[in-house]
């Protein structure tokens, strides 16, 4: 593959090669969360509760592929900036792959078998429960699929090839969008209808990534495919692990924050659920900017360019900070309308209002903590993402929380995540400095 390197040239548009087609693609990924939201809350309360529950959980378990992707970027990024042969990219690649698919594999069955469980414990109504357990069975199926499309992207993008992995994301979120009303409505299979399209386009994207990864020699059918299995699967799970974890930890808390909310109602959940989802979207940008600070960070350090790797951070940062306030400004503006996009139910309606404009001048926070964390998952010290991660949910945002419905309600919670996401900007700071990455300090030495 004619790999692009990104240890030359200015910094920043060595993000943006890899940034800014990637927005696309997470875009089209997060939209199919709204299609979702939006189709089934047509259906009713219920529908749309049940995906206020499922999301956080689907969300946490989609964590292995982020993680495992993590891993693969760290490994074929780093291998590529030290000037290696193809064959070892490509090879380590491959094995990336075979890992994921294997464990993913396990996960899905899992999933499968305590949907229903977890959903009761999170305070799932029995209608919604109901709904959240009929769409279970086909996000599993979806799972390997989806494990198997990011690996390969991630290959891509470790490559410097941030458009190949976009038009791929764009390709399964296309899929699936378009058959949500079909399956939804016309075959009316409700709930369940728009598993079943997430598990079609994920299948179509991930037959698309792994035919186009050996059409271009990301992976390659070369002897020997089995050479030095183990220490790539050493080193991918070296990342790999503590990166799961850490991504995974957010919607873990997100699961315990909306046991929270759900005390207020179905409504409440509906209204909180439909909010992140815009929220998410809001964010896309932000997510990818920590899919381009990955690969950059990699090859430099590869390279032995460690300056290059923290002027990376230092602009990172620096976009976070301005997108976040032109943000805030227009989440506060179109908070209403914005709810009102998703949400027939008045009530429900009032809680998303709330959520955006209050949590919404907080989000730059949250994006430094992304960027932040790709960027030590790819200098190989993702213990410090996990560590960050676990303080802001669990030493903040969660107990917090739960304080803040006891005296505040509803805001209460609110104000717990504009907390949260501050905490995070002084931890990624301080990570910064112990791995080597600090923005302030961009002079080699």
């Amino acid at each position: 593959m004619a790999q692009k390197d990104l240890t030359q040239g200015p910094v920043w548009r060595a993000l943006a090669r890899v940034s800014a087609p990637m927005s696309f693609g997470i875009l089209a990924v997060l939209s199919v969360g709204l299609a979702d939201a939006y189709f089934l809350g047509q259906l009713g309360e219920a529908p749309l509760a049940a995906i206020g529950f499922v999301y956080p959980v689907t969300t946490a378990i989609t964590s292995l592929s982020i993680g495992l992707s993590a891993g693969a970027n760290a490994a074929v990024s780093q291998t590529i900036g030290e000037g290696a042969d193809d064959d070892d990219a490509a090879r380590l690649a491959l094995h990336a792959l075979g890992l994921g698919l294997c464990l993913a594999i396990l996960v899905a069955l899992a999933f499968w078998v305590l949907a229903g469980t977890i959903f009761g414990l999170m305070g799932a109504s029995d209608a919604a429960l109901t709904e959240a357990k009929s769409y279970a069975p086909f996000w599993a199926l979806s799972f390997p699929f989806l494990v198997l499309m990011m690996v390969t992207n991630a290959a891509f993008r470790a490559h410097g090839d941030g458009a190949t992995s976009a038009a791929i994301m764009v390709l399964a979120a296309v899929i699936n969008i378009a058959l949500n009303p079909l399956m939804i409505f016309t075959f009316d299979l409700g709930t369940q209808g728009a598993a079943i399209a997430t598990a079609i386009g994920r299948a179509f994207g991930a037959v698309a990534a792994i035919g186009y990864a050996y059409h271009t020699g990301v992976l390659t059918r070369c002897p020997n495919k089995l050479s030095g299995l183990l220490g790539s699967v050493k080193q991918v799970l070296t990342v790999g692990v503590p990166a799961a974890f850490s991504n995974a930890i957010n919607p873990a808390g997100m699961s315990l924050v909306t046991a929270a909310v759900a005390t207020l109602g179905d409504a409440a959940v509906a209204g909180f659920g439909a909010a992140t989802r815009v929220q998410s979207v809001a964010l896309v940008p932000l997510f990818a900017l920590s899919s381009g600070i990955g690969p950059v960070v990699g090859q430099n350090w590869g390279a032995d360019k460690k300056d290059r790797a923290r002027a990376g951070m230092r602009d990172a940062w620096i976009f976070c900070g301005g997108y976040g306030i032109v943000l805030a400004v227009l989440l506060t503006a179109f908070a209403d309308p914005l709810a009102g996009v998703f949400i027939e139910s008045e009530d429900a309606r009032t809680y998303a209002s709330q959520y955006l404009s209050i949590v919404g001048w907080s989000l730059f926070g949250y994006g430094i903590l992304v960027t932040a964390n790709a960027a030590m998952n790819a200098r190989s010290k993702a213990g410090y993402s996990v560590g960050l991660s676990l303080a802001r949910i669990f030493a903040v945002y969660v107990p917090m929380a739960w304080a803040g419905l006891m005296l505040f309600g509803y805001p209460g919670i609110l104000g717990a995540a504009v907390l949260a996401n501050l905490f995070a900007v002084g931890g990624a700071f301080w990570c910064a400095r112990r791995t080597g990455l600090n923005p302030v300090h961009t002079q080699s030495g």
